[in-house]
């Protein structure tokens, strides 16, 4: 592989103005094609496979028209201090506000709170009413939702508290924005510093922009055929920055070395590209493994949003291969910094890469001077910062854990004190009548055996459809949507259906959104450890056959989960415990997001692989060309451990970014991307495994003899390019040089 990589380098090198050529071309043919496009669906969120989804479908058939799908917001009404809701004044304000809303567009009703049972608090002061739309929500009309919004402000100047709950007013995420400047911005700081050069710290922002811009703009092109949202491009933008920056990163570094060994130009791009370029294809397709993984955990939107990400991936590679070297043929000697090429001129020449004992070269002896104490003492540590982790509880946050300044927190704490924390999380439970003798009986069974159940506040008459073969019926917990209590209650109903079937013969479902978010968690934590087994066993064998080594694959996989074990454990003190919350802006802790633990392995393996398969790599070549163990762990942290430490800063500030939003879920991710990354790349790639490789010695690159013939030989480390003869430069590179 090397040596093709290395032809390929050369060839893009010479034929620059033709590689730069084509990839415009197809940026710009790609980007027509995304502007004529038609809009892609909306992707929902869909559970296949679950007890809620399976009522939601069922419920969506009998009750057509009912728009089960759509959106809806809840007016909450609170009369002054002192007052009744009830008394005339205020009810009056409440149904002129409730008939305002009625004849807004995209709305298919609004049900006035004194003539729908249960509506008005027991002591009086709170009133609801339920306003359902026609669209789903994060696709409302500006129009629909100013109406909503201004109905709101008109009860409030009449006198009365009030407040918009439910989704009507929830805002389509966006896929671009400051965060991603920030970045960028962050990304070109820390480059400038790595490199001295304002040339060679721009050009991996160039290209992972062309790149990132390329996977965009094919997802939005085949959004309508294959059903990707825009909400699918979300972590392909994400990711693809990240790696886009990275791999450019590291051949431009590589390319800078192989200047400084006083090679050509397009020799150097040529090497660059056959060896921090064979790294790259194998780092590529780790992350590649990972996203793709995602498609086991039985989530459509998962495995899109994975699928999507992985294209943006393998862009990512194509681009570093080919674009980057077309573009070091611009600029030649330019990547260097300024001083160095003065030097050059004076006749001094270019210093070797790797003669002065950088920082990392330092580090690296330091480690091996005391390996055991330092691998202890890193285990020991991501092991107290992982502990947390065992109290994990997943869920979905719902309105509970916004930020107390949006109304649609201030409606659920309104509707918790006037009618029970069990009142946000209201269970739908779905009776199917169909084939029975008696169907009013039959679901009147059914709801008399669910208010009979402890936890149960109240539940509501059932509701026939047309056909009436279809009930519906609404039991109230006493305990809110997000705790335990709740969570064990559905499962009592569930456990109360076999029994109901077989008295009665209709058939008794449990949905709603409370409902749905446990299923949700249950079924991403009955993914995560099918999902570790193939993400980390095929990236073992992935990483066997780059280090062509037994040990060095497992310590990578064993580091990893250690990692992101210790981020786990960040996450739960923050969000769940409430320590350095304040700090962060969160106000209100609960569960986890359910998605976190298997995002988070997704992210974060494919870049904890990049730095390993970086790192290690350059470590095997120095090893493979003649170096004893100990010495080419320093030569590996004396060529790479500078740009790998860059990455991972470039990462962290990325990450962090989103720490200071205000949606609470993008706040998690932000806090528990960054830390792993930060935990990943300083604590185990560059301290562990340096101790780990100390004390094994040569046998960390052991393998048995019978696995050394059946595992091909794809030369990472470049030993080939020794034996290939440079050809000969031709006139067009002098421009360059």
């Amino acid at each position: 592989m090397a040596t093709f990589l290395y032809r390929l380098g050369r060839w893009a090198f010479v034929r620059r103005r033709l590689v730069a050529l084509l990839w415009v071309a197809v940026l710009a043919v790609c980007g027509v094609l995304a502007a004529k496009a038609p809009a892609a669906p909306d992707d929902g969120f869909a559970m296949p496979g679950t007890e809620a989804q399976k009522a939601f479908d069922l419920m969506n058939e009998r009750f057509p028209g009912g728009h089960a799908d759509g959106a809806s917001a809840r007016l909450v009404f609170v009369a002054p201090s002192g007052q009744k809701i009830t008394a005339q004044p205020n009810q009056q304000t409440v149904e002129k506000t409730v008939a305002e809303i009625a004849h807004a567009e995209q709305v298919t009703g609004a049900v006035d709170p004194f003539k729908m049972q249960g509506a008005v608090s027991k002591d009086g002061t709170t009133a609801y009413a339920t306003v359902s739309y026609s669209a789903k929500a994060g696709e409302l009309s500006k129009g629909a939702t100013d109406a909503l919004q201004q109905a709101a402000q008109h009860g409030r100047d009449a006198g009365l508290k009030v407040e918009i709950g439910g989704n009507a007013l929830m805002a389509k995420p966006e896929t671009g924005g400051s965060s991603e400047a920030i970045g960028m911005a962050l990304s070109a700081v820390v480059l400038m510093i790595t490199f001295g050069s304002l040339v060679a710290a721009g050009l991996p922002l160039l290209t992972a922009v062309i790149g990132v811009g390329l996977g965009m703009s094919l997802i939005a092109a085949l959004g309508s055929t294959l059903g990707l949202s825009s909400t699918t491009g979300t972590l392909a933008m994400m990711l693809g920055l990240a790696v886009g920056i990275d791999y450019a990163v590291f051949i431009v570094s590589r390319y800078r070395a192989e200047l400084s060994e006083g090679r050509t130009p397009q020799e150097a791009a040529g090497r660059a590209v056959g060896t921090a370029g064979s790294a790259v294809v194998f780092a590529g397709l780790t992350v590649v493994i990972a996203l793709a993984g995602l498609s086991v955990v039985g989530i459509p939107i998962l495995a899109k949003m994975g699928m999507a990400a992985a294209g943006t991936v393998v862009i990512a590679v194509l681009v570093a291969l080919t674009l980057v070297p077309a573009l070091l043929g611009f600029l030649g000697r330019k990547v260097l910094p300024r001083k160095v090429r003065k030097a050059e001129k004076a006749g001094g020449g270019a210093q070797p890469a790797g003669a002065k004992e950088n920082g990392g070269a330092r580090w690296a002896r330091f480690v091996l001077r005391r390996p055991l104490a330092v691998l202890v003492l890193g285990v020991i540590g991501l092991g107290v910062l992982a502990a947390p982790a065992l109290d994990l509880r997943l869920g979905l946050p719902g309105d509970e854990a916004k930020p107390t300044s949006t109304t649609q927190r201030r409606a659920y704490d309104l509707l918790s004190e006037g009618f029970g924390p069990g009142f946000n999380g209201p269970l739908t439970v779905l009776v199917d009548v169909k084939g029975t003798g008696d169907p009013k009986a039959a679901a009147g069974e059914v709801a008399k055996t669910v208010s009979g159940l402890p936890g149960v506040v109240t539940v509501t008459p059932p509701m026939f459809n047309k056909a009436g073969d279809t009930a519906l019926l609404n039991a109230i917990p006493a305990t809110g949507p997000a705790e335990a209590a709740t969570k064990d209650l559905v499962h009592t109903i569930r456990g109360h259906a076999a029994g109901l079937k077989a008295s009665t013969g209709a058939t008794v479902l449990v949905s709603g959104t409370t409902a749905m978010n446990i299923d949700v968690s249950q079924k991403l934590t009955d993914a995560l450890l099918p999902y570790l087994a193939v993400v980390v066993g095929l990236a073992v064998l992935l990483l066997l056959v780059v280090f062509r080594s037994v040990l060095v694959p497992l310590k990578a996989a064993l580091g990893f989960l250690l990692s992101v074990a210790a981020a786990l454990g960040a996450v739960v003190a923050v969000f769940q415990w409430g320590w350095l919350a304040d700090l962060i802006g969160v106000e209100q802790t609960g569960p986890v997001m359910s998605m976190m633990p298997i995002f988070m392995i997704g992210v974060v393996f494919g870049l904890a692989m990049d730095y390993e398969v970086f790192l290690v790599t350059r470590i095997r070549e120095a090893f493979v060309h003649g170096e004893q163990p100990g010495e080419a762990i320093v030569t590996g942290f004396r060529h790479n451990a500078r740009v790998v430490t860059a990455a991972a800063f470039i990462m962290i500030s990325v990450f962090a970014g989103f720490i200071g939003m205000s949606e609470p879920m993008i706040k998690m991710m932000g806090l528990g991307l960054a830390a792993a990354v930060a935990f990943d790349a300083f604590v185990v790639r560059m301290t562990i495994v340096p101790a780990v490789l100390a004390l094994l010695d040569r046998r960390a690159w052991w393998l048995p003899r019978w696995l050394d013939r059946l595992i091909p030989d794809v030369d990472v480390e470049g030993s080939k390019l020794h034996t290939v003869a440079p050809e000969p430069a031709p006139v067009r590179e002098s421009v360059t040089a």
